[in-house]
């Protein structure tokens, strides 16, 4: 019999689908946001093809896959975008579209919560406030 608590984790990349759920999640979440007139004006000037890659190396990266994450810290990434009012309901939307974006594309619940838990770690970053 196997002790459980010492079989491997795996990885939230691995169980959403890996690569193909991730490129089409950045997809469908990018359709989303930029069709959201709360948020779309941040990503008015955006090369959007450059930020969906971006994107999907940061969420590879941080959902335990591949590191191939080559863009700033997020504070850094969005500290233009708190100049210009990036807020706590922007950031409540974005991470509204990516949970619908997650739903859509048949990510269980328990999944989606631990995307969200990781999604919310950057709060404070991307918003430019103090770490707590």
């Amino acid at each position: 019999m196997s002790d459980d608590n010492n079989a491997p984790q795996t990885s939230l990349y691995a169980r959403i689908g890996g690569d193909a759920a991730v490129q089409a999640a950045v997809e469908l979440f990018y359709t989303r946001v930029v069709a959201d007139p709360h948020i779309a004006h941040f990503f008015g000037s955006t090369d959007m093809e450059r930020q969906k890659e971006k994107q999907r190396g940061f969420l590879t990266m941080a959902f335990g896959g591949p590191n191939r994450y080559t863009g700033r810290n997020m504070r850094l990434a969005h500290a233009r975008l708190v100049e210009n009012g990036l807020d706590d309901t922007h950031f409540d939307a974005v991470l509204g579209h990516l949970d619908q974006t997650l739903a859509a594309l048949g990510v269980g619940a328990d999944a989606r919560a631990e995307v969200a838990a990781i999604a919310e770690s950057t709060r404070n970053d991307v918003l430019g406030r103090p770490a707590r």
